[in-house]
């Protein structure tokens, strides 16, 4: 498998998600806020929501095209006995204040199934006496990585409660066999910086954009960008963003819907001046230049007059409300055709107003059940479905997938 992406939007063929499972149910509501969620999840609802929209996935991905359980990747991984030794040995040294040395052995004795239910549920029946926190978002893959042309940047989470997460990526990319080609590639920061796959969007070959948000700091970028220029970018661009939990990511206020179309959150993003730098590669050192906007760097460096469409509308209210359940956060499965929430009414209509056909998941599964999905320039889909357990652990659609293959 040749592990590439070069775009936001070209058709997608390969990616990483994870259905929610037991970690979901694992969060009460007294250590809910330490892992990040805002609400607890019902487990069931959430995964017939996860697999609804998979089957949107499907319809649109090539036949050969694949989705890949991350769960999956590690229990492979796990077969390893040397995975296994990584994975324990790291996550003793990073979490020194769970005392987890005092089980190594323990640890070092469970199947490879075993040690991935410890992993994710923080649990597992052959260690009774010894439990952790769950990680139940793992269900926001993007967060894990992201692909930068046939380069990866592994990521290394800002906060303590997905520190496991970070290191089970890097564990999937050194051992499983899927890997082997891009590990020599990967990027990996040191414990004190942070950057997140969330703040990374691939504009093209030669153009990325990274937010400098609440999870991503700017000594993360200026190390992680040497990585990145060396997979061959040319600039970046860097956007300083509000530091809080309703813009946690870039692309909770930010992403891309078409070759020349975004959906933006208009006060972080259409109202925001003089928030943007972009960073060269000059041999052994990075120029940087300001640039006035978003809108006005993206045209100079990509030549395109790119569409700002508006998360919930012209309304402010409808803005502020729909892009905290995520309207902002939709995913290209190829240009033109985007999946979101279907709870956020106002972003919809807006994207009809921009000539979207505007489709549920139903209606789109069944229309193309029978019959292959061709991407087309003449066709511009927003694809709505049921996300009302999935938007309480707030992320959505391109939160919930990390994207190994887009066709280019």
């Amino acid at each position: 498998m040749e592990i590439n992406v070069s775009s936001e939007i070209n058709r997608l063929k390969g990616v990483i998600v994870h259905t929610p499972g037991k970690e979901v149910t694992l969060v009460n509501p007294d250590i809910k806020d330490s892992l990040l969620f805002d609400d607890i999840i019902f487990e069931s609802d959430a995964r017939y929501e996860h697999l609804s929209m998979l089957d949107i996935f499907k319809s649109v991905m090539p036949k050969d095209g694949e989705i890949f359980e991350i769960a999956d990747l590690i229990y492979e991984s796990f077969k390893k006995t040397d995975a296994r030794s990584y994975f324990i040995e790291h996550l003793i040294k990073r979490l020194p204040e769970l005392n987890l040395s005092a089980i190594e052995h323990d640890l070092l004795k469970l199947e490879p199934n075993e040690l991935l239910e410890f992993a994710i549920w923080g649990q597992t029946d052959r260690i009774k006496d010894f439990n952790l926190m769950p990680s139940p978002n793992i269900l926001f893959t993007r967060d894990l990585a992201a692909i930068v042309n046939d380069g990866i940047i592994i990521s290394r989470a800002a906060k303590k409660a997905r520190a496991r997460e970070s290191l089970l990526m890097e564990t999937i990319v050194d051992y499983h066999p899927m890997f082997q080609k891009v590990k020599n590639k990967a990027f990996r920061l040191a414990y004190y910086d942070s950057i997140e796959g969330g703040d990374i969007l691939v504009v093209n070959k030669e153009l990325v954009i990274i937010g400098m948000s609440e999870r991503t700091s700017f000594s993360g970028i200026m190390k992680a960008a040497k990585a990145i220029f060396s997979f061959g970018v040319k600039n970046i661009l860097i956007v300083d963003i509000p530091k809080q939990r309703s813009s946690m990511h870039l692309d909770t206020i930010f992403t891309f819907a078409n070759t020349d179309e975004c959906i933006v959150y208009p006060p972080a993003i259409i109202e925001r001046d003089d928030n943007v730098v972009c960073l060269t590669n000059d041999g052994d050192n990075f120029v940087t230049a300001p640039k006035p906007s978003l809108k006005s760097a993206l045209r100079e460096l990509t030549g395109r007059n790119y569409t700002f469409i508006k998360c919930g509308g012209e309304e402010r209210i409808n803005q502020n409300r729909e892009q905290w359940t995520d309207g902002a956060n939709v995913f290209a499965l190829a240009p033109g055709v985007i999946v979101g929430y279907e709870r956020n009414t106002h972003t919809f209509a807006t994207l009809q107003d921009h000539g979207y056909t505007v489709m549920n998941q139903f209606e789109f599964v069944e229309e193309y059940k029978n019959t292959e999905f061709t991407p087309s320039d003449n066709i511009k889909l927003a694809i709505s479905f049921t996300g009302n357990e999935l938007c309480r652990g707030r992320g959505g659609a391109r939160c919930m997938t990390l994207p190994l293959i887009r066709n280019s």
